[in-house]
């Protein structure tokens, strides 16, 4: 078990700027999912996807590529694209990197922490070691990498 006391967690205009990246990214790859999905439906099987059972099939597709997206990201590496442009790593309360049930339990904690006008995200003004209510509840801590990071990943920022 790692010690994180030490280490850094990020301020809010910081992950705010991730999540807004995230979010443009995320919105990049779903357009670029939901084209070679329609692409593919529509051209062996005609079906309207805006109705009925090709509906919720395509947006449970949708679905599972937002699921792949942070799944993928958070538990290979520990970063999506713009948490490494902000310098932002997701590890386990004890240090471990995130395995699968706890990165869908982040983002699950996630969905239902933020949806009530980002009450979630806004905690982290309150709390004591500036954590999120998701990261509280999954059992995960964001830390803050130090700008010499790409050398050495595995340090966070303690100044």
């Amino acid at each position: 078990m790692t010690d994180l006391s030490p280490f850094r967690s990020p301020g809010l205009p910081r992950r705010l700027a991730a999540i807004l990246y995230d979010l443009l990214l995320l919105a990049a790859v779903l357009i670029m999912a939901a084209s070679v999905y329609t692409i593919a439906v529509v051209s062996l099987t005609g079906a309207d996807l805006t109705q009925g059972g090709a509906r919720l099939l395509f947006q449970l597709y949708l679905l599972l590529v937002i699921l792949g997206y942070y799944l993928y990201f958070w538990t290979h590496g520990r970063q999506t694209l713009p948490m490494r442009v902000w310098r932002l790593l997701i590890l386990r309360a004890d240090g471990a990197p995130l395995g699968t049930l706890d990165a869908l339990r982040r983002l699950g904690f996630a969905l239902l922490t933020l949806a009530p006008a980002g009450l979630g995200l806004w905690w982290m003004l309150f709390d004591r070691d500036q954590q999120t209510w998701y990261d509280r509840l999954a059992g995960t801590r964001t830390l803050l990498l130090r700008k010499d990071a790409d050398r050495h990943r595995s340090t966070a920022e303690t100044d």
